[in-house]
């Protein structure tokens, strides 16, 4: 229980709050990737170490703030083999790193629900927005209408005054 409220915080205040949305959501994703791999196979060599130095990682887990704590909490450890830094799982962690992936899940899952709620709040307000302007813009065009119609009238009398004023005689 103890480990669940300590992923709970290194997701929560550790990822999510210090980052944006877009960069906690995808650390949050490659972390889930990697923690999920390593549970479903364990024994490949690929799933049990990352090099911080490749792009995508650093990108996702090395530049983010609280990223990498997580993984060293999921059981990961830094080991430098030929120069070249790493970060290779300890098979004493195995319990941590299933706490840590479900705990991933529920992170994700909860960040995904928010993603669609504001992704349905933003659809909605581009809705109106656009209902809005449909709205303006009809009251324009009845307006320019209008006053087209305002000013053929007043052309048209000005007509007949004229031809009236031709008609009748003068008188002298």
């Amino acid at each position: 229980h103890a480990k669940r409220i300590e992923f709970r915080r290194l997701v929560d205040p550790g990822i999510v709050r210090p980052n944006s949305k877009e960069v906690a959501l995808r650390a949050l994703r490659t972390l889930s990737t990697i923690a999920e791999n390593l549970l479903r196979d364990p024994d490949n060599p690929k799933f049990r170490q990352f090099k911080p130095t490749n792009t995508i990682i650093k990108r996702d887990l090395v530049d983010p703030k609280g990223t990498l704590e997580y993984a060293v909490a999921l059981g990961f450890r830094p080991e430098v083999d030929h120069f070249q830094p790493y970060y290779s799982f300890n098979n004493k962690y195995v319990t941590d790193l299933q706490v840590g992936a479900a705990i991933l899940r529920e992170a994700l899952q909860t960040v995904g629900k928010e993603e669609d709620e504001g992704l349905k709040l933003r659809t909605a307000k581009a809705e109106e927005e656009t209902r809005v302007k449909k709205l303006f813009f009809q009251a324009k065009e009845a307006f320019l209408d209008d006053r087209k119609a305002q000013m053929l009238r007043a052309e048209r009398e000005r007509t007949l005054r004229h031809q009236e004023e031709r008609e009748q005689p003068q008188s002298p």
